[in-house]
């Protein structure tokens, strides 16, 4: 392959004016609420770092379907215990806390994130209906963490805590792209169960399984418009649960899915058989990304003027999708040529400006 000249532009100083791609996440967010599971989740998140050399994976802690009612703060301190128990600084946790208008709302974020928000990579904000219940959110959020950094460096810290947000309802489905436009959310998430449930039984129970959630016209238009207000915002669209969990099949068939038809790059999972599916039918094909950076190590090697590659024309229009394959394969841990590793590590280590959440950045400490 060609390799770049010693001077070359970080693509992403080149490539400018895309909007999807700005937010790079792991393609797999795996939740997990009952103590043992977490445990075993973080586990796993080492485990496949180890094994692939970046973290492919998202562990959240879930306080909002994990904790028992009556025992939301009990289950929010035992939060705090797990996240202080990570000791590897580059795997990346979050946390689900309770809605906005939830009563334990305010005591999850003084409780969680006033003793390890710099350690989280994101905090999930589930139910949100406009982008008014992110700006509320935010309000406790910066000041739980000015309180356990202070005041000035709380706010700072506060600004570079993101947000996820999870779109439930057809509400919040009609209000998507003015919440992925909010600064400080990350990712929007499709809440599918409680969507259906949102219409009083006009969408039948099927719809909430593998083979109607694809099909069932309102819950397809629904995701359609989640990924679309996402990624017209540069944020990342996260796929729903499949709750067919032991189908291998049927996982692989809603992921496939989800990634090649519906335009998300990311899936929640709820247990550990789901992962591996999930990070399969999200990695770009090998063939594709060998492609890709042939094109782009190209492109490099001719500071990024137009080339010719095996008789078809590329130039800057082209190159932004064929960076963005090379980003995909290194946000699941794919072997990209030597070159191409330090431009991935600088996006990763925040070094170009505008450096985006990347599978290997991590904000434990």
């Amino acid at each position: 392959m060609t390799a770049p000249s010693p001077v070359a532009l970080h693509p992403r100083e080149v490539l400018l004016g895309a909007q999807a791609g700005a937010v790079v996440l792991p393609v797999c967010d795996h939740y997990s609420g009952v103590e043992a599971r977490m445990r075993k989740s973080l586990q796993l998140q080492a485990d496949l770092m180890a094994e692939r050399g970046a973290c492919v994976l998202d562990v959240t802690l879930d306080c909002e379907d994990g904790a028992p009612v009556g025992g939301e703060a009990e289950h929010a301190q035992m939060v705090v215990e797990l996240v202080r128990g990570v000791s590897d600084a580059r795997q990346r946790v979050g946390v689900r806390v309770h809605p906005v208008n939830h009563p334990a709302f305010e005591a999850d974020v003084a409780t969680i994130v006033s003793a390890v928000g710099p350690r989280l990579a994101y905090v999930m904000l589930p139910k949100v209906e406009s982008a008014a219940d992110v700006d509320r959110a935010i309000v406790a959020l910066d000041a739980a963490m000015a309180s356990v950094l202070g005041s000035a460096a709380g706010s700072a810290a506060g600004a570079a805590l993101p947000v996820h947000a999870l779109i439930e309802s057809p509400a919040a489905v009609h209000r998507a792209f003015e919440v992925a436009a909010h600064p400080r959310v990350q990712s929007l998430s499709f809440g599918l169960m409680d969507f259906v449930s949102a219409h009083h039984g006009a969408i039948p129970s099927h719809g909430m399984g593998v083979q109607s959630q694809f099909s069932h016209p309102l819950v397809l238009r629904a995701k359609m418009e989640i990924a679309s207000a996402a990624h017209a915002h540069g944020k990342v669209p996260s796929h729903c649960v499949v709750t067919e969990f032991r189908d291998r099949e049927a996982l692989r068939t809603a992921a496939t899915k989800a990634a090649s038809e519906l335009g998300y790059t990311r899936m929640w999972s709820i247990h550990p058989d789901q992962i591996g599916v999930i990070l399969d039918a999200f990695s770009p094909a090998l063939a594709e990304v060998e492609q890709a950076a042939e094109i782009v190590l190209a492109a490099m090697a001719a500071d990024w003027a137009p080339i010719s590659h095996q008789g078809y024309l590329h130039d800057r229009a082209s190159y932004r999708y064929f960076w963005q394959v090379i980003e995909r394969a290194h946000a699941t841990g794919m072997t990209l040529p030597g070159a191409l590793v330090p431009y991935l590590r600088s996006v990763a280590s925040g070094v170009t400006p505008d450096a985006p959440v990347h599978a290997a950045d991590c904000r434990l400490s």
